[in-house]
């Protein structure tokens, strides 16, 4: 078993490693089908091969290509480390600065087993998030950091780090771009093709820029969402005996079944993948097991009965889930299902995403690469059937949501009824839940923010989630309007809960949703913290590209803005670059993370705190930068919460200048000026 001073030598090559090939026993990457040319394939070995030298090229070059035949992408199996994959403490990094150290504990975080969907294809979440496009990659890649310097930046293309480059103290130590793909080539079979040929790879969100803490994140958004969905469409702040429907339980979706328990409802989530529900169930994420439709609604009932909290997952396909229970009210007349929604990666939905309901989880993976063209009409038939099923409940009052994996831009695609006629692109028969649900919070500066004790240690932890709590308790002390305090509340109870849950998987981490306020006296306080000695080890800031301003996506995190610009992507660009030079410890841009290839746009960012005071500074400006920044594009896009929140960051802060909009008062005036 190698230690970290072997993985941080470089590519080993003299003895080459011993090819185990794919590790049985654990889940792997549906095989994909790039229907490669025979002088592209020639073209994938060849950029394969250029990363080792040319003596090892007739070993290397028949394995190679026995892999892209079998898997439809050269992973490198043979390189795959045998290390115990786990975010070590950041002092047993062999470094030079620890920033760099800090880096490298994100890197093996985001390959965890524990955490990780895929881990021997690299890939974090979402079935295709990947964080490096093959295994030669994360040796070179920890190699550098391993020797960076504090006046040094390494710059990665799309998984391949292009090398260490001279800089200055001040810039970030790591620039990624993923998927920068020219607009018109930005398709999804470009892309299978491209990734194929191991030239650029799909990031997701936070798996290609290291920041992914495990099903932590997507816990907290989803508690908040079913709390707030709660709130809207049924009026109830205590969601106790309601049933939510929804299915995944993989990747990001695999929070839902512990959301669903804290929040206090009950969960009934399909998964097809037997790996998937067993692992959610031995990590103590999911309560109970159903493998018969009979026992999930028996389950359902008496749970809804005693209005107790219960996560169920039934295994089988949600298409059968959602036809059972229009059965259950064809013959009982009882609608058992109050809120619903989706989180599959439709996203990616003929490659895995997405399994239809006609065929078992082994036919489905055996025709996916078999014959792509049928598997793709039984997937569309399966989209057409599921939304059938939920307009039937929702026509009698069950309120379902799109919940941004692109559920209803591909049944829409599929032609199945979810047009929302005379609307928008954006906008179908069901909202999203940005639309209808985050996006009020998203302006008012509220989003994703998540810190990483490098320390590897729960006490560590403890202190943060301590200094987190009595921030948020101070600053409703000091005054603020009721919606910023209704989400300062549910943040402190969520701190509460996440304690309870035993939350973590992988890194020590904690997400919490915070304002441009709390995120900035936050870091300081625990930059203070590190500082007096009450944190052993610096602090990682991070969070979700899906934020106020890390996105731009029209389905989802800009789907509620109006004025035309949802499919415009200044946004994340600009905050990508504002980031970088406002003290960002590395920083991220990727093409298709969370709704699919070409649909979206978003920027992220790591930033270290170290207990310095030039640490304080970097988080307070960047920190204010990363909110403000969506903030004042969602006032100017005409949203009444961001332009009371950008005009009270202003008169805070008299450097922020932002242009106001015009409201136009009375419509008349347009229709008259058209028609003159």
């Amino acid at each position: 078993m190698l230690g970290l001073k072997e993985i941080c030598g470089g590519l080993p090559l003299d003895p080459l490693p011993m090819n185990r090939g794919r590790k049985s026993g654990i889940p792997h990457a549906p095989v994909r089908t790039p229907n490669l040319t025979a002088d592209e394939e020639k073209l994938a070995l060849q950029n394969a091969l250029r990363y080792f030298p040319s003596d090892l090229h007739k070993v290397l070059a028949p394995e190679f290509a026995k892999e892209l035949r079998a898997y439809g992408h050269i992973y490198m199996y043979r390189f795959c480390p045998q290390i115990v994959m786990r975010a070590y403490p950041v002092w047993e990094y062999p470094c030079k600065t620890i920033q760099a150290a800090a880096i490298m504990h994100m890197i093996m975080n985001n390959l965890d087993p524990a955490v990780a969907q895929f881990p021997q294809e690299l890939v974090t979440y979402g079935g295709n998030g990947q964080v490096f496009s093959n295994w030669a990659q994360f040796w070179l890649v920890m190699h550098y950091l391993s020797e960076m310097n504090e006046d040094q930046t390494l710059v990665m293309y799309s998984g391949h780090p292009m090398g260490l480059f001279p800089s200055h103290h001040n810039a970030p130590r790591l620039v990624i771009t993923n998927g920068m793909v020219i607009p018109n080539y930005s398709s999804r079979d470009e892309y299978e093709k491209m990734f194929a040929m191991g030239i650029t790879m799909y990031g997701q969100m936070t798996a290609g820029s290291y920041c992914y803490i495990g099903p932590q994140g997507i816990v907290h958004g989803t508690v908040l969402t079913v709390l707030n969905a709660g709130r809207r469409y049924l009026g109830a702040d205590n969601l106790a005996g309601k049933v939510f429907v929804t299915s995944g339980l993989g990747g990001m979706s695999g929070a839902q079944a512990k959301a669903a328990v804290i929040a206090g409802c009950v969960g009934i989530i399909a998964e097809v993948d037997e790996a998937a529900l067993l692992k959610r169930h031995q990590q103590g994420w999911l309560m109970e097991i159903a493998k018969s439709l009979d026992h999930c609604i028996l389950r359902l009932r008496e749970a809804r009965k005693n209005k107790m909290a219960l996560s169920l997952g039934y295994h089988g396909n949600v298409v059968d889930l959602w036809e059972r229970l229009v059965d259950e009210f064809d013959t009982t007349g009882e609608l058992l299902a109050d809120l619903g929604s989706d989180q599959t990666s439709c996203h990616n939905p003929f490659n895995g995403g997405y399994y239809p309901v006609q065929l078992n989880f082994k036919e489905a993976n055996e025709l996916m690469s078999s014959n792509p063209v049928k598997f793709r009409e039984l997937v569309q038939e399966s989209l057409r059937r599921q939304v059938a099923a939920i307009n039937r409940l929702s026509n009698q009052g069950m309120f379902f949501w799109d919940y941004g994996n692109a559920f209803l831009l591909e049944a829409q695609r599929a032609g199945a009824d979810v047009e929302k006629r005379g609307a928008g692109k954006v906008q179908f028969r069901y909202p999203s839940y940005v639309q209808h649900i985050m996006g009020d919070i998203f302006s008012l500066g509220f989003g994703p923010f998540r810190w990483v004790c490098t320390s590897s240690s729960s006490e560590d932890l403890a202190v943060t989630d301590s200094i987190a709590t009595s921030v948020l308790e101070e600053t409703i002390l000091q005054g603020v309007n009721e919606s910023v305090k209704q989400q300062y509340r549910d943040n402190i109870r969520w701190i509460q809960e996440a304690k309870k849950h035993n939350l973590v998987v992988g890194s020590q981490a904690r997400i919490l949703y915070s304002d441009q306020k709390g995120r900035v006296t936050i870091a300081v306080a625990i930059n203070r913290g590190i500082a007096e000695g009450r944190i052993k080890a610096p602090v990682v800031l991070s969070r979700d590209h899906h934020d106020v301003s890390g996105t731009d996506s029209p389905y989802r995190e800009t789907s509620n803005i109006y004025d035309g610009s949802a499919f415009c992507a200044d946004m994340a660009v600009q905050n990508f670059v504002g980031d970088s030079f406002r003290g960002a410890t590395w920083v991220a841009l990727h093409n298709g993370g969370g709704v699919g290839w070409g649909e979206v746009i978003n920027g992220g960012f790591g930033l270290v705190l170290d207990g310095s005071k030039e640490a304080e500074e970097r988080a307070r400006m960047m920190l204010s930068w990363d909110v403000s920044n969506g903030v004042a594009r969602r006032c100017w896009s005409g949203n009444n919460n961001a332009y009371e929140t950008i005009c009270q960051a202003m008169e805070k802060d008299k450097k922020l200048k932002v242009t106001l909009p015009y409201k136009v008062v009375d419509d008349n005036i347009l229709e008259q000026a058209l028609h003159c």
